[in-house]
């Protein structure tokens, strides 16, 4: 028993002092990207990486709601599986590196010499072939299933911060449906109204058909968009429901205007240390890492594997003097594998190493720059949606001027009935125009808040 601890402490020892690895050094690559953001501002206020998704929503529903899609969504909750199924296959890596013991008992009958059958009874502890990992084969291994399992953590991050972007999105929408539903509803009655008294007005003839039809054509044409809404609506709570993992009551409001909401503003930073910070890119680049490691087990592949077998125990004819009166025995059993020919095996398999880390590489650089695109659209999304806002509240207002000063000229004889429909439409939809205008700036600043790598933290 000693000599097994004895050889397995000489062959540890041996392991940490000759032992080495193939693996290169790795470097980070230089961000493909621009030195800065176009539109990128200076802006003052904390980084999205350190403002968690509860501190940028502050609307208390909302945040129930992206609470209750971490809890439910099979989106993410896939990604936690696959973080579970990566972190074994590292823990089956991490344990090639260590021997593995194992208690070994027999009982085996035989004619002895003088051909009389005979029983032996033995107990004792064996060492599994072990690998001996002088050229870090094993290491290397094991370095690449703990980036892979890096990997999927930051893949779930990206899960979750795409997640809770998309639930912030969808609300929004909805709020923005409510809004929309009732300006239309208002406007149906309005138009209603009107119709019926160009009826009136054209059944004692005090007005033409055409301007009965024109009244009609307006009002019908609220119907449609009503109609729109009411579907557009549906569709918006089902992609909801979808994110939240759980129904949505047909009946649910958000009862918040768009108007009244408000997120923070955000600082761009430096594309280089913002974009590393995004799960995404974090994700692509432990993969590349994980290439990287590939390679020296590619390599150390080609030199000698060193294994060891060792067994220790007692024998004995008597079970009930195995322990007591038993023969101690053991055996040690070093091996060496030397690769000669393999018919170029051990070549392709480096070189399908290489080839995979300048894949990796070009996924990683394909996720700077497409994170950088990202960054970019919404910075130029938050630099233009503040003055298209401000430009349209104003075309809302005037449109409603219009209309007011439309109507007392026709009550007065002064303007057609067309002009008023005309500035009835126009009013429509500019306050329409307005709504959505102010949903596409609230969406803009989720995205921002998203692609500057927030989202992903409590």
């Amino acid at each position: 028993m000693n000599s097994i601890l004895r050889w397995t402490a000489v062959a540890a020892a041996a392991l940490a002092v000759a032992g080495c690895s193939f693996i290169p050094t790795y470097e980070r690559p230089v961000a493909p990207v621009a030195n800065s953001f176009p539109y990128g501002g200076a802006n003052a206020g904390a980084p999205a990486t350190e403002l968690n998704w509860r501190q940028f929503f502050t609307d208390a529903h909302l945040r129930e709601l992206i609470a209750m899609a971490l809890a439910n969504n099979r989106d993410l909750r896939i990604a936690v599986l696959n973080i579970q199924q990566a972190r074994a296959t590292y823990d089956i890596r991490r344990a090639d590196q260590l021997p593995t013991v194992n208690v070994q008992g027999q009982i085996s009958r035989a004619p002895n010499i003088a051909n009389i059958e005979s029983t032996t009874y033995s107990v004792g502890l064996g060492l599994a072939s072990w690998e001996i990992d002088f050229f870090g084969r094993v290491r290397s291994l094991s370095e690449v299933a703990l980036n892979q399992y890096l990997a999927t953590e930051e893949g779930r991050n990206a899960a979750q911060a795409t997640l809770v972007a998309s639930v912030a999105n969808a609300w929004l929408a909805v709020a923005a449906d409510e809004e929309l539903l009732t300006l239309t509803q208002d406007t149906l009655k309005t138009r209603e109204e009107s119709l019926r008294l160009t009826r009136l007005r054209f059944e004692n003839g005090a007005s033409s058909e055409i301007d009965t039809r024109q009244a009609q054509s307006l009002y019908e044409s609220a119907r449609v968009t009503l109609a729109q809404l009411q579907r557009q609506r549906a569709l918006d709570l089902n992609a909801l429901a979808l994110l939240l993992g759980t129904p949505v009551p047909t009946d649910y409001r958000v009862g918040v205007a768009t108007d009244q909401l408000q997120l923070p503003d955000l600082p761009a930073g430096v594309p280089a240390e913002v974009l590393a910070k995004r799960p995404d890119v974090r994700q692509a680049e432990q993969v590349l890492i994980a290439a990287n490691a590939n390679i020296g087990a590619a390599r150390a592949a080609f030199f000698p594997r060193i294994s060891l077998t060792a067994a220790a125990g007692v024998a004995s004819s008597e079970l009930n003097n195995l322990f007591q009166g038993g023969a101690f025995g053991y055996t040690v059993t070093p091996a060496l594998v030397l690769p000669i020919f393999d018919a170029g095996r051990n070549t392709a398999n480096l070189e399908s190493a290489k080839v995979g880390r300048e894949l990796a590489l070009a996924q990683y650089e394909k996720a700077i720059q497409a994170a950088f695109r990202d960054v970019a659209d919404a910075l130029a999304g938050r630099a233009t949606y503040g003055d298209q806002l401000a430009a349209q509240a104003r075309v809302a207002e005037a449109e409603g001027a219009r209309y007011r000063l439309a109507r007392l000229r026709y009550e007065n004889g002064v303007a057609s009935y067309l002009d008023l429909l005309d500035a009835q439409r126009s009013l429509f939809a500019a306050q329409q125009g307005l709504v959505q205008t102010r949903l596409a700036r609230l969406q803009n600043q989720v995205q921002l808040y998203r692609s500057l790598g927030g989202g992903w933290t409590e």
